[in-house]
């Protein structure tokens, strides 16, 4: 079983977060600086090949209400970008409240403004995974 890889995608940052070998836990892994699209999804797919990823999460963003907003087009925009540089199956994840979360944690471990801007993204991308990773333990309890 492979492992699953998890990103946060922002304009200028994009958070990775992978699972260990079991695919029980979320391990932030790093905090990408985009540069262009073409070559950030390139990145992203050699790095989720590295990883062993049989699996991508690309977190989702949403509105409150669940309606669509201009960052998710975006979003899909450069998942779309993504595709054509990866075989490797990729699952959207709604990601209302992931930021706000990693936001939260970052504060009460009261980390300064800077160090939590190189550091969020990535914690982003591990509350996405870990959402993930609850998601598909819970539906194979149900079967």
């Amino acid at each position: 079983m492979g492992r699953i890889i998890a990103f946060d995608i922002g304009d200028k940052r994009i958070g990775v977060a992978v699972s260990d070998p079991f695919n029980e836990m979320a391990l932030p892994l790093e905090t990408y600086h985009r540069k262009a699209k073409e070559q950030d999804a390139e990145y992203l797919a050699k790095l989720a090949k590295e990883k062993n990823a049989e699996k991508i999460v690309c977190g989702l963003p949403v509105n409150f209400d669940g309606s669509k907003s201009d960052q998710t087009k975006k979003t899909q925009d450069f998942i779309d970008i993504l595709k054509r540089f990866t075989n490797i199956e990729i699952v959207l994840f709604d990601e209302r409240f992931t930021t706000l979360m990693a936001k939260r944690v970052l504060l009460e471990a009261d980390m300064s403004r800077e160090k939590r801007k190189g550091v969020i993204d990535k914690i982003a991308a591990s509350y996405i995974l870990e959402g993930y990773l609850s998601k598909i333990k819970n539906e194979a309890k149900v079967k």
